[in-house]
C-alpha cells in the first residue's frame, strides 16, 4: 500500500507528485554524492493544493510529505517515492516524523505568534530526514500578520525546504504567496469512487457504503465517518427532519437549541478526550511532579494552553454546526431538484418521503430563498456572530421561506 492509496480519485494529482517526489529524490541524491544537481526538476519549494471541502487536500499534502521522506530501497532500484511501509513513510502519515510541521487553526484564525516558532524552524536543515516540511493545512485562516510571516520564509526558502499549503481556493490565499507556489487544484471525488474506498478500506458494507458516499456527495472525511459511526447517523438523522418541525415560532428556537447543544456536545467530548492529556503532558514536560505544584514561571505557559483550547473547542462547535448546515443545504437541494423535475441523482434518499412532501408543499422560490438562508448562517457564524442567534435567524427564515 503505497501512500497515494489514501487520495480519492485523484489521479492526475498522484501522478504530478510522484514525479516531483521522483527528482527530489534525485536532488537530495546527487547533493549526498557532491554531485551536480538534475538539470531539470518537477520539484519545487512551495506547493498550494486547492479544492473543495472533503477532497482530500490535507491527505494529499501529507502523501506528498510522505513521500519526500522515504527511504524505502526500492528507490534505488527504479521504485517510485512513497512505499508506505518505510520508517520515513510511517512516522510522516501519522504524524511523528521530527522533520516535518504540522500548522493548523486552532482557532478563527492561525496567529503569527504560532508561526514564529515554524519559520525559524523552516530555515533549519532537516534532522533525520530527507526534506525540512511545514504543511499548513488552514492556510486559508492564516492573518494578515502570519500571512506576511509565511510569505517571507516562501520568499527565500532554506535549500532543503518544502512548504505545502492547503487551502479551499486560489482566491483565500494572498497573491504574493501563490504566486510563488506550485498551484494543484483536486476536484471532488464521484460518489462511486468514494463508496469503493470505504468498501475496499474501511470493510463496510456496499449498499451503506453506497448511501453514506451519496449522502456527503464526495467528502471523503464525512462519509467515512457517515458510514462508520452510528453517532454521525443518528445526528443526521435529526438534522433532516428539522424541515418538517419549523411550523411554529417556538419550534424553530428549540430546533436552533437543539442544533447549537449538539455542536456544543461534540466540542465538550473533544475536548474531554484531548485537553486533560495535553495538560498533563505540559506539566510533566515542565517538570511538575504528579498531583503537585508547577515550577516557578510556568503559570503563563499553561494559560497559553488554555486559551488555545477554549479557541479549539469554539472551532470545534463552529464545524460541527457547520456540518449539521451542510446536511440542511443538500436536503434543500434535493427538494428543489425535485421542484424543477431535475435529472440530478438524489442525495437524501433515505428522507425521500419529507423530501416529496415539502416539494409539494412549496415553491422552487421559497426552497432558493431557504438555502440562502443558511447560506448566510454560515457567513454569520464566520464573522464570529453568537452561534444560538444566528441559528434561530436561520430557522426562522426557514419557517418563512
Amino acid at each position: 500500500m503505497t501512500v497515494w492509496d489514501d487520495l480519492v480519485g485523484q489521479e492526475r494529482v498522484s501522478e504530478v507528485l510522484t514525479a516531483a517526489a521522483r527528482d527530489a529524490d534525485a536532488l537530495v541524491t546527487a547533493a549526498a554524492a557532491d554531485r551536480p544537481p538534475p538539470e531539470s526538476s518537477k520539484m519545487t519549494h512551495a506547493w498550494l493544493f486547492t479544492g473543495p471541502p472533503g477532497a482530500g487536500r490535507n491527505q494529499t499534502a501529507r502523501a506528498f510529505a510522505a513521500a519526500l521522506q522515504c527511504v524505502s530501497p526500492d528507490r534505488a532500484l527504479g521504485g517510485a517515492p512513497g512505499c508506505g511501509f518505510c520508517d520515513g513513510c510511517h512516522t510522516a502519515l501519522i504524524g511523528t516524523h521530527a522533520d516535518i510541521t504540522m500548522v493548523a487553526a486552532v482557532g478563527a484564525e492561525i496567529l503569527v505568534k504560532d508561526m514564529r516558532d515554524t519559520v525559524r524552524k523552516s530555515y533549519t536543515s532537516p534532522a533525520t530526514g530527507r526534506w525540512q516540511i511545514i504543511l499548513v493545512e488552514d492556510a486559508e485562516r492564516l492573518n494578515e500578520k502570519s500571512a506576511n510571516a509565511v510569505l517571507k520564509a516562501v520568499e527565500e526558502p532554506a535549500p532543503r525546504t518544502v512548504w505545502l499549503l492547503c487551502a479551499p481556493s486560489l482566491e483565500d490565499v494572498l497573491p504574493t504567496i501563490r504566486s510563488r507556489c506550485r498551484h494543484l487544484n483536486l476536484s471532488t471525488p464521484s460518489v462511486a469512487a468514494v463508496a469503493d474506498m470505504l468498501v475496499r478500506r474501511e470493510g463496510v458494507e456496499p449498499q451503506v457504503a453506497e448511501a453514506a458516499a451519496r449522502a456527503t456527495q464526495g467528502h471523503v472525511d464525512r462519509a467515512r465517518r457517515l458510514a462508520t459511526d452510528p453517532a454521525a447517523r443518528a445526528r443526521r438523522a435529526a438534522v433532516l427532519k428539522l424541515p418538517l418541525r419549523l411550523d411554529e415560532v417556538g419550534a424553530c428556537l428549540k430546533a436552533a437549541q437543539e442544533l447549537v447543544d449538539a455542536a456544543a456536545e461534540d466540542a465538550k467530548q473533544l475536548a474531554e478526550e484531548m485537553d486533560g492529556k495535553e495538560t498533563e503532558e505540559l506539566k510533566a514536560a515542565l517538570g511538575a511532579v504528579q498531583g503537585g505544584r508547577l515550577p516557578r514561571g510556568t503559570a503563563g505557559v499553561i494559560k497559553d494552553l488554555e486559551d488555545m483550547q477554549k479557541r479549539r473547542r469554539t472551532r470545534t462547535q463552529r464545524d460541527s454546526l457547520d456540518v449539521a448546515l451542510t446536511d440542511l443545504t443538500g436536503f434543500y437541494r434535493d427538494v428543489l431538484a425535485l421542484q424543477l423535475g431535475s435529472r440530478v441523482a438524489i442525495a437524501n434518499a433515505d428522507a425521500e418521503d419529507a423530501l416529496e412532501r415539502l416539494a409539494r408543499a412549496g415553491s422552487a422560490e421559497a426552497t432558493l430563498r431557504r438555502i440562502e438562508a443558511i447560506a448566510s448562517c454560515r457567513d454569520a457564524l464566520d464573522r464570529n456572530v453568537a452561534p444560538l442567534l444566528a441559528v434561530e435567524a436561520m430557522t426562522m427564515a426557514l419557517r418563512a421561506g
